[in-house]
């Protein structure tokens, strides 16, 4: 006897969701996690001016046209706490507490082949049984947690941002150093630095940052007469959001033109300032238009012009890391109390009980904010023992992500990975793609049940293909180039290979909606 049709992993927007579809469809369903509530990233990471670079009307849920119209975003781009009561809101509208078992971490899945179902081991040492699981783990929500010699013996205070405490931190006044200068050390850099006593950035890699202009939230009420056709022609788009794609090409563009365009999508603000020319992540030269002029804004907002260079990227092509939709975080190196340690150039050595050391200077400081990421799209997968027999996901995944449609993994049976890696995932909004792959999964098992079936696998020949599909769509652009956390190179010894789908959301939707309509073709049903 079972103990659910299917158990869910994780409470965030993912989860919710499938939740909520897997209830409406008459499945017993339950979701771990292993926070004290509900929001996923949005829980946990709380650090100082955590925020969303989708804007709000976009990045929020589609499926009930009656909470798209009564939840009011108050920002064009919506801060952590309100991201995280609109999580709240939205499990209390649809009394999703009930089905959540909070503060359990799974540790371990074992699959059972002659009874077709899966064992959840979880840290408290209870086993639960479901015919399914559902990862709704999250791409970004296992912290990568680099060792630096000395941290033991830092008397100060030590943060990190994927782990804030939930009841704050009082800065003022205090001397901070903030390792990272990703999107989480930008957002937090510049939050903290005008109340800060002094602020010691140390940065290896500088990122590409674009404007949010953020304000009030004018555009929603221009969107909610009628939100559910802009939700339709969100879903067909290359990122999940509309960005008025521009049809040109850069590099065959008049310099003048080319300068103007990138000049309004500046103005404008947000991601969508790199899909003005379709060649802006396949032309080398293209990209490195667009990139200088990123660089040309830069150097007319930071005074110092040494700083500024060594705040501007360029040994990577622009858009193949994540870009930053940032909120002033340029400007705060004019703030007298602002410092930028280049570990190029001085590497860190070591921590002490005082400060940091790096190259032949040690910088004092009270607090240290660690800024330094996550062990992306495979890091929450392989922290538990996913097993069939004596194969786990982890050996099978040691040499990077093998998946049909990113969805599931040959070998393991009736697992199932929400925005997983070698689908759109993390290039994409991913409220879009989440709600995609929920209900994908939703009419997947809804399937089996109508078919008398319960087994369902992707074939190995299935899979081979797209994981050579993924990998060439990724080469026929820049991204590869860079060394990025799509790639895994910011975690030691992880294998180097480009994990997300880049053919678009778009064409990814209407390749799994073919697949779903040929019954499933590539996937073994029994």
């Amino acid at each position: 006897m079972l103990d659910h049709d299917v158990i869910i992993i994780g409470a965030g927007f993912a989860g919710l969701y499938q939740l909520y579809r897997l209830r409406q469809a008459g499945f017993d369903a339950r979701v771990i996690e292993a926070g004290d509530d509900v929001g996923g990233t949005w829980y946990w990471n709380r650090y100082p001016g955590a925020r969303c670079d989708i804007e709000s009307v976009e990045y929020s849920y589609s499926f009930d046209p009656e909470l798209e119209q009564e939840w009011d975003w108050s920002e064009r781009y919506a801060a952590q706490p309100e991201i995280l009561a609109y999580a709240q809101h939205v499990a209390q509208r649809y009394d999703l507490r009930k089905d959540i078992t909070f503060s359990t971490r799974v540790e371990k899945l074992d699959w059972d082949e002659d009874a077709t179902r899966w064992t959840v081991t979880t840290d408290d040492g209870q086993s639960r049984t479901a015919a399914h699981v559902i990862a709704a783990t999250g791409c970004l929500s296992k912290p990568s947690r680099p060792r630096f010699e000395g941290i033991d013996d830092f008397a100060g205070l030590v943060y990190w941002t994927s782990n804030w405490p939930h009841e704050g931190v009082d800065l003022a006044g205090k001397k901070v150093a903030v390792i990272g200068t990703g999107s989480s050390g930008l957002q937090t850099i510049t939050a903290i630095a005008p109340i800060v006593g002094e602020l010691t950035v140390f940065q290896r890699t500088p990122s590409f940052a674009v404007p949010a202009h953020n304000g009030p939230n004018e555009r929603l009420a221009r969107v909610r007469p009628h939100y559910q056709a802009y939700r339709e022609a969100s879903r067909m788009t290359r990122l999940g959001f509309q960005c008025d794609d521009g049809t040109g090409f850069l590099a065959e563009t008049d310099p003048a033109e080319a300068a103007a365009e990138l000049s309004r999508r500046w103005d404008i603000g947000g991601l969508c300032y790199n899909s003005g020319f379709r060649d802006i992540l396949t032309d080398a030269n293209a990209n490195e238009i667009a990139a200088e002029y990123v660089r040309s804004r830069i150097r007319e907002k930071v005074e110092d012009p040494e700083l500024a260079e060594k705040l501007s990227p360029r040994t990577y092509p622009i858009a193949s890391k994540r870009m930053c939709v940032d909120t002033g975080y340029f400007e705060v190196y004019n703030q007298d109390n602002v410092s930028l340690v280049d570990i190029n150039e001085e590497p860190i050595h070591r921590i002490t009980s005082t400060g940091i050391v790096a190259g032949d200077t040690e910088r004092e400081c009270d607090v240290i904010i660690m800024a330094t990421g996550f062990d992306a799209m495979t890091g929450a997968l392989g922290a538990m023992e996913i097993r069939n027999g004596d194969r786990t996901l982890r050996q099978k995944w040691a040499h990077g992500p093998r998946t049909y449609l990113g969805l599931m993994s040959e070998g393991f049976p009736n697992l199932f990975t929400i925005t997983g890696p070698q689908s759109p995932s993390v290039l994409s909004n991913m409220m879009t793609s989440i709600e995609y792959h929920v209900d994908w999964i939703t009419g997947a098992l809804k399937h089996l049940r109508e078919q008398g079936l319960n087994r369902m696998e992707a074939a190995l020949d299935a899979e081979d293909n797209w994981v050579n599909t993924t990998n060439d769509a990724a080469d026929l652009t820049l991204m590869p180039q860079a060394a990025s956390w799509y790639m895994g190179a910011n975690i030691p010894g992880k294998q180097r290979v480009f994990m997300p789908f880049t053919g678009g959301v778009g064409t990814y939707k209407q390749i799994c909606d073919g697949i779903a309509v040929a019954h499933y073709h590539g996937f073994e049903l029994s």
